[in-house]
């Protein structure tokens, strides 16, 4: 089974493309141009057991929102792609990840239908050069694109770094659980009988 994407997204404020393999092994060449979002991205694939590359120019001479939030979209949209029918996959996935002082819960259903729940309140307001409110705008663009209902909670923390690179984790490792193939599910896992 081939689930794998490529998409592009250009814009007047920013030009995306990215590739991802569902079933990879968490390989990642991530260029946005904003080191801290390269490194979540980066941690992401990583606990996602997913192979991601994203290449991103924005208007960051304005700030790193259209970029974010983008980059954001497009992954959505790539998720989406490669996961085609969702035949068989395990459809839920949640994940627990502590980080020093800091644990994020993140909670994932691939259902078609787009919803976030983000519960995480921060200290700062930037880390590195990124803002902190940008992380919540990363996550409402790929739960719309992806047409995933995506829980993400603070259960307590108080460094900002560790309470976002948690978070970034858990969506891997939920996303991965989720999107992982079950030979017992006969077409998709849902009395409708779509996702």
């Amino acid at each position: 089974m081939n689930r794998r994407a490529e998409v592009s997204r250009k814009t007047n404020e920013t030009d995306v493309a990215i590739s991802l393999d569902i079933d990879g092994k968490g390989n990642s060449c991530i260029k946005t141009g904003i080191g801290f979002f390269d490194h979540m991205l980066a941690l992401f694939a990583k606990h996602g057991l997913m192979d991601l590359n994203v290449e991103a120019q924005g208007d960051l001479e304005v700030d790193a929102h259209h970029t974010v939030e983008d980059v954001g979209i497009v992954l959505g949209q790539a998720i989406k792609d490669a996961l085609g029918d969702k035949k068989s996959i395990k459809r839920y996935g949640t994940a627990f990840v502590p980080m020093d002082e800091a644990l994020a819960m993140v909670a994932v259903d691939i259902s078609g239908r787009p919803f976030l729940v983000f519960d995480v309140d921060l200290n700062t307001e930037t880390v590195g050069a990124m803002d902190t409110e940008l992380v919540e705008e990363f996550f409402r663009a790929v739960a719309f694109n992806a047409g995933i209902t995506l829980h993400i909670k603070k259960m307590y923390g108080k460094n900002s770094h560790h309470i976002i690179e948690a978070v970034f984790k858990a969506f891997g490792r939920a996303l991965d659980e989720a999107t992982k193939i079950d030979d017992r599910i006969g077409g998709v896992m849902s009395t409708k009988g779509i996702l």
